[in-house]
């Protein structure tokens, strides 16, 4: 916003530092000062003229020169247009702008660019985020949810900052856990299906949960029952060798019953506004990742023990490391099947070389934590020239204060049922403190809050961090929850409503209050908040930022009046809250949080 006139600044600096016999450099950064009540920007160069003297010969000590040159600086520059004074901090020379114009830049900046403000400039690398990828044959949990919203928050921001991005989903679709499943519905309950895509989807993690209790061994258990365990054991491995056999009738099976899982995720997907632009699964990477193995034998980084053993890359010694890190890795079983790993070999060979991804992050939680560093390590051996630009963003589990969840036993959180319990909660906050609001509004501002308020107590948490989700405390209307940021919105809205129109412009030449210099700052801060949060994975941070700012409109809304105010004050204050309004709606959107207009 004052690109112009520090570009000016750094010309009059590089001429008299010219003049001083230090040597200018050829870019000049600023950076803003941190607000203390007035706004700034300032500059390290007298540290780099100050060491580009002693670089030259010159008997000079780098603090005190650098010092001697910001106050020399500070004393004969002229401060650019719209700036109060230029001073030195020590060996820092900062320049301080003037409080009005600084307000009016922001603000004209903001409503001028309306759902854009924050939006960085374009770059040249493209971005793939893998996440919203649960297996199938099972049903969508709140760990599920994690995942998805966490990935949904890091290609939004990625994109706003200014990255081509890809959004790709990688369904497990086959395994053991797949065919315990097909097993458990062959064997008990075949013909059944129940109606409805939910309920097709949770009915499958039940017969998988009861399949996995079938065969799995139990303490005490008589010999007749260890005997039927493993015949039933036999009958799953044998379905699982008719299915990589390619047997039509089992495939048909696996097909249809994972167009039911397909089906569940989409809605969901939908319900969360999440748009998936490609989806790999795990069982078209089979063949690919065979063939990648063989390539790695061809050219001496694997070794093939087969048939005595599997296939395996001993990681840390072709990358000649001393201690153990990255440890050995199995990518092919004796049998020749592949794993987990293989196929991840082949995925990434996939995205940069299909899709002409630069770079890509894996959203996927902290167990295979080992897993990712090990396939990252194999492609820098293969040679893959994006290896570098492979990323793991683990996350912790999800929790209820109930206790933790198990698939195979059947004891998950499903996530529409949470949602439904919240938008019941919302409902009952709406009959109490909002009467008033239309029956035909209700059902959707209780999913926008209540939807608002599970995305935001998964996303507030850093995402290395276990999270026990209680209910009540994200639901509450005060401290840092969607609610409350949601309900900043709502009171901006309101103000606008009833204000009738917007000022096409307004200067802010009056005295600021305190409480106005604090929003405006925090409305400042907003396209910094939003590169931070994509050049460091963190979506925590815009749920960090967008909190401080409902926290500065809902202080300013309670002590600073805006409709009662005389001209020009009021146009002032009424555009401050309609920027407000807009930077609070676009951070929720890079959180895919609703801005409702009333709750």
């Amino acid at each position: 916003m004052f690109d112009s006139e520090l570009n000016g600044l750094s010309t009059q600096i590089r001429e008299r530092l010219a003049a001083l016999g230090a040597p200018p450099p050829a870019r000049i950064d600023w950076a803003p000062v941190p607000f203390g009540g007035t706004w700034g920007f300032g500059t390290a160069v007298c540290f780099q003229a100050a060491a580009a003297e002693a670089r030259s010969g010159q008997p000079v000590r780098i603090p005190e020169r650098a010092a001697e040159l910001a106050a020399d600086l500070a004393s004969r520059l002229q401060p650019p247009h719209g700036f109060t004074r230029l001073h030195a901090d020590k060996a820092y020379l900062n320049a301080t702008v003037d409080p009005g114009i600084f307000a009016a830049r922001v603000i004209d900046a903001c409503l001028s660019s309306g759902p854009d403000f924050g939006r960085g400039a374009r770059r040249d690398e493209r971005v793939m985020v893998e996440y919203a990828q649960p297996n199938t044959h099972h049903s969508f949990h709140i760990g599920h949810a994690r995942n998805a919203l966490l990935g949904e928050s890091l290609a939004r921001l990625v994109e706003f900052a200014g990255f081509p991005t890809v959004r790709a989903s990688y369904p497990g679709d086959i395994g053991l856990g797949v065919i315990t499943c097909l097993w458990g519905y062959q064997r008990f309950h075949a013909g059944e299906e129940p109606q409805g895509v939910h309920a097709r989807g949770q009915w499958l993690l039940k017969v998988y949960a009861e399949a996995n209790a079938l065969l799995t061994a139990r303490p005490g258990e008589t010999a007749e029952e260890t005997a039927t365990r493993e015949a039933y054991d036999a009958e799953r491995r044998e379905l699982y060798r008719r299915w990589d056999a390619g047997d039509p009738d089992v495939r048909d099976l696996w097909l249809r019953t994972r167009q039911w899982s397909l089906d569940e995720l989409n809605d969901i997907l939908s319900l969360l506004s999440i748009p998936i632009d490609v989806y790999f699964f795990e069982s078209e990477a089979d063949e690919p990742a065979k063939a990648i193995v063989q390539d790695l034998i061809d050219r001496g980084i694997a070794e093939d023990e087969r048939p005595a053993g599997p296939v395996i890359v001993r990681i840390d010694e072709k990358l000649g490391l001393k201690k153990e890190k990255f440890r050995t890795a199995v990518v092919l079983r004796s049998d020749g099947t592949t794993l987990y790993l293989t196929k991840d070999l082949a995925l990434a060979k996939q995205k940069f070389e299909q899709f002409h991804a630069d770079r890509s992050i894996y959203v996927v939680d902290f167990r295979q934590s080992l897993h990712f560093q090990q396939a990252f390590k194999i492609l820098e051996l293969m040679g893959f020239p994006q290896a570098p630009k492979c990323f793991h963003l683990a996350y912790g589990y999800v929790t209820l204060p109930e206790g933790a969840m198990s698939a195979r036993k059947g004891n998950v959180v499903l996530f529409m049922d949470v949602l439904l319990e919240a938008e019941r909660r919302v409902l009952d906050v709406i009959a109490e403190k909002t009467p008033d609001l239309p029956q035909e509004q209700r059902a959707a501002v209780a999913r926008q809050v209540g939807l608002g308020a599970l995305t935001y107590g998964l996303l507030s948490v850093d995402n290395t961090r276990d999270i026990v989700f209680d209910m009540d405390s994200a639901l509450s209307f005060d401290g840092q929850t969607a609610p409350y940021i949601q309900n900043a919105h709502v009171r901006a809205t309101s103000i606008l409503r009833k204000a009738g129109s917007l000022p096409a412009s307004a200067g802010f030449t009056y005295a600021l209050d305190r409480l106005e210099l604090e929003l405006i700052d925090w409305i400042s801060r907003f396209p910094t908040a939003v590169q931070q949060a994509a050049a460091e994975y963190k979506p925590l941070h815009m749920a960090a930022y967008a909190y401080e700012l409902a926290r500065a409109f809902h202080a300013f809304y309670h002590a600073v009046p805006v409709l009662q105010v005389e001209e020009p004050v009021r146009a002032s204050r009424l555009r401050l809250v309609a920027a407000a309004r807009q930077t609070l709606a676009n951070a929720l959107r890079l959180l895919d949080i609703a801005a409702p207009d009333v709750m």
